[in-house]
């Protein structure tokens, strides 16, 4: 997870989703240069199948804004309607598990140990 205001965050998101989609393609040319390679990759495909479920951009889709009386997901733009469904699940789960409550309750109490404790009934010199 990264914690970033919206310019800088957005930055980090696409170059990552672009090294990743490259590296993609690099890994698809290589296997596909050799008769072993493609050998490699059918004996493989398990592997590399679950690793492209999770590099899979719609299954981590939606940003989530913070500092808000309410909940916000902003999905990315170019998402289809399966990256959009996980979007709604995200905005779903934090409404289930009271995400704003606990972010608030958690808030107060480091708030309140970062306040130092007054001296009770002494003058200030």
């Amino acid at each position: 997870m990264v914690v970033t205001e919206g310019f800088s965050g957005n930055i980090a998101l696409k170059a990552a989703e672009g090294t990743a989609r490259q590296l993609g393609q690099y890994l698809k040319h290589e296997m596909n240069r050799t008769w072993v390679r493609r050998l490699g990759y059918v004996l493989a495909r398990g592997a590399f199948r679950a690793l492209g479920n999770k590099m899979d951009p719609r299954k981590s889709n939606g940003g989530v804004f913070l500092g808000l009386n309410g909940i916000v997901i902003k999905s990315h733009g170019g998402t289809d309607a399966e990256g959009f469904a996980y979007a709604v699940d995200l905005g779903y789960d934090m409404v289930r598990h009271e995400l704003l409550a606990k972010i608030g309750h958690s808030l107060t109490r480091h708030h309140s140990e970062a306040v130092p404790a007054r001296a009770v009934g002494g003058a200030a010199s």
